[in-house]
């Protein structure tokens, strides 16, 4: 593909879109009004609230990021797979802004969110008293926690301003090829994309029971978020196949493409949580499988089956289908 296609790409958008737009708002103001009147309504469900926006925000941002790593991954290998899509996933990663202003309330959740914030006093596992003695006083500290997300979300918007700014300026009559640019902030990029991730996930979600360690545990947040990244961009580009430029455009090669990125994303997915699972199995330390034990008793067990039939099982063997892979209104 040509920069010019790349231009007829960033067209008005449809009707269809609009339309998504507006109900998509509406939804988000309904449960935003719903979610507040319980957290000030009921104080037991403060606690389930911050929890439930902790999830919630992990999602979003997983898509957001998502898209940007795929964003660098197509900078330095090229095709036309990820030219067609560019658009949608920068749509994505521009929401970083908008996602840095909604941590806030998981800075002020934190009390309620991590034990580790909680007074000493009121922890009665002796076990666990003894390690946030020590953790308490020099990783999982409040400020500390802070300041490493405002340092995750800086490094984050940079990536996404300088991608961005970059994109606008192809955009531009006889603007100079952004090629070399793209690809000098797209390596490191995805470095510190990885390393950064991986520490947000210890913050953010790992600290929830600071007790449980895994060293893979960041690689299996970050894999999937490109896969969930990769299924919006694959939902996006099936709502504007309706609608030209992407008619044209989205041929079934690249649709092809998506469906292999898809595939190799669920496999590597899987292979990372299977690996954490059987080392920690192989280990049987005390330390280490309470995250199994909790996630195999009262009733997780079925979750977890689901996942792993829904999640991996089923995805893998359809995508391995070729013709299925080359159909936008199948592969959605």
């Amino acid at each position: 593909m040509t920069a010019a296609s790349v231009k007829q790409l960033d067209l008005t958008a449809p009707p269809v879109v609009k339309k998504l737009s507006g109900w998509s708002l509406v939804v988000g103001v309904v449960f935003s009004v719903v979610a507040a009147v319980i957290f000030f309504a009921f104080a037991n469900g403060r606690a389930e609230f911050f929890r439930a926006y902790l999830l919630g925000f992990m999602a979003w941002l997983g898509v957001a990021l998502g898209s940007m790593a795929i964003i660098m991954i197509r900078h330095l290998t090229g095709g036309g797979w990820g030219v067609v899509i560019r658009r949608i996933l920068g749509a994505a990663m521009r929401t970083l802004p908008l996602l840095a202003i909604l941590f806030i309330p998981i800075i002020v959740g934190i009390p309620r969110l991590y034990i580790w914030a909680q007074p000493l006093d009121t922890i009665t596992d002796k076990h666990l008293h003894d390690h946030l003695a020590d953790i308490t006083k020099t990783y999982l500290t409040t400020n500390g926690f802070i300041y490493r997300a405002i340092f995750y979300f800086i490094i984050w918007n940079l990536l996404s301003f300088l991608l961005s700014y970059w994109s606008k300026q192809t955009d531009l009559a006889g603007s100079r090829d952004n090629t070399d640019r793209f690809k000098t902030v797209s390596g490191p990029g995805l470095i510190l994309y990885g390393f950064t991730v991986s520490f947000a996930a210890i913050d953010w979600v790992m600290s929830l029971d600071p007790s449980w360690i895994s060293t893979i545990f960041g690689l299996v947040v970050l894999i999937g978020e490109v896969l969930s990244a990769m299924c919006f961009a694959v939902i996006i580009e099936r709502i504007l196949f309706d609608y030209k430029p992407m008619s044209e455009m989205l041929t079934p090669d690249f649709v092809h493409d998506h469906g292999k990125w898809m595939l190799a994303f669920t496999m590597v997915w899987a292979y990372f949580n299977f690996s954490q699972w059987l080392i920690i199995w192989a280990g049987n330390l005390p330390a280490e499988i309470t995250y199994y034990i909790r996630r195999m008793n009262g009733g997780w067990g079925y979750v977890g089956m689901i996942i792993v039939i829904f999640h991996f099982a089923v995805p893998f063997a359809i995508l391995l289908s070729r013709p299925f892979k080359r159909n936008i209104h199948k592969l959605v």
